[in-house]
């Protein structure tokens, strides 16, 4: 078996543990399987429990099976996204879970993999697709989708300064011809940019990329859909641990937590609650927990990873 199934290491893999409190007899879900770094180590930590590995990358569950093979007798593999928990824990018959855990990074060999289509740095056919059945690709967004909606989504999920002039630079040239492959898109998009943007420490195409894969993928609509979920789907004391990678998404998390752990929605100059909300989580930690430097210098890619966990009430 290939030694790197053995040697991966998860982001905040202790912490991770930690704060889901694994019981032996428990029921868990880990809703972005990946390598499976993760699922290894709750399922491992199972004797009567459960644990449902969730995955919309069908590669990701077929390379799983070997790498969870010791402990599948308590493994369930589900392709699907945990944007559709509800539907996803009927159909499984688990209506209430001791723990979640959702590691919100694309997963390396997904980024490493260069016909995937994620990378600015080598050449492949724009796709971008985390789920290689789903119909929209990135090719048909930068060529079809309007100026106006790749500047919204530029802007929105990528935070570039630049979105307009990108924007207007994708038009101009699919105009001439459809953008076909990643470097093609990296180059459009260096050609919008000034001087002074390019001689910037990151690649001048990295903030486009990512919102362009986040809108492909609706990584931010689907994890608003699954925080609303959440707390439906959780026994007493059960534990939700989520790992975040960049801004949007830890302002998605942090917003969603906090409101929970307040309960009540009523103005602050409100003499008395009238909505009747009540708190249904318990945040573990006020600020995210954060890789330690030695985490970061083995594995870079941690380095902008935050977890947030909260406990059911």
């Amino acid at each position: 078996m290939n030694e790197t199934i053995f040697t991966h290491r998860p982001v905040l893999r202790d912490e991770c543990i930690q704060a889901l409190e694994i019981k032996p007899g428990g029921v868990y879900l880990d809703g972005t399987l990946g390598r499976a770094g993760h699922s290894r180590e709750i399922a491992r930590r199972l004797t009567s429990g459960r644990l449902l590995c969730v995955d919309r990358d069908q590669a990701a569950l077929d390379a799983a099976r070997e790498r969870l093979a010791p402990w599948m007798d308590r493994v369930t593999l589900v392709h699907g996204s945990f944007g559709d928990l509800n539907a996803i824990l009927s159909a499984q018959g688990v209506p209430l879970l001791d723990g979640m855990l959702f590691d919100l990074g694309v997963s390396s060999p997904q980024l490493d993999d260069k016909a995937r289509g994620f990378s600015y740095q080598a050449d492949a056919p724009l796709d971008m697709r985390m789920d290689q059945s789903a119909p929209l690709t990135a090719r048909e967004l930068v060529n079809v989708y309007s100026q106006e909606a790749l500047r919204d989504i530029l802007w929105r999920y990528g935070e570039e300064r630049y979105a307009g002039a990108i924007a207007g630079a994708v038009c101009r040239r699919r105009a001439d011809k459809p953008i076909e492959t990643t470097l093609e898109l990296a180059e459009v998009i260096k050609s919008a940019m000034p001087a002074k943007a390019l001689r910037e420490k990151q690649h001048p195409a990295k903030r486009s990329f990512q919102a362009i894969r986040i809108a492909v993928n609706n990584e931010l609509g689907e994890l608003e859909q699954l925080l609303q979920a959440v707390p439906g789907h959780l026994k007493p004391g059960g534990r939700l641990a989520v790992i975040t990678f960049h801004s949007l998404e830890d302002r998605i998390v942090k917003t969603a937590l906090a409101a929970l752990a307040k309960g009540c929605t009523c103005p602050p100059d409100f003499p008395v609650c009238v909505c009747g909300k009540q708190p249904q989580m318990r945040l573990l930690q006020r600020k995210p927990i954060l890789p330690s430097p030695q985490e970061v210098e083995e594995n870079p890619r941690a380095r902008s990873a935050k977890l947030r966990a909260a406990e059911k009430l």
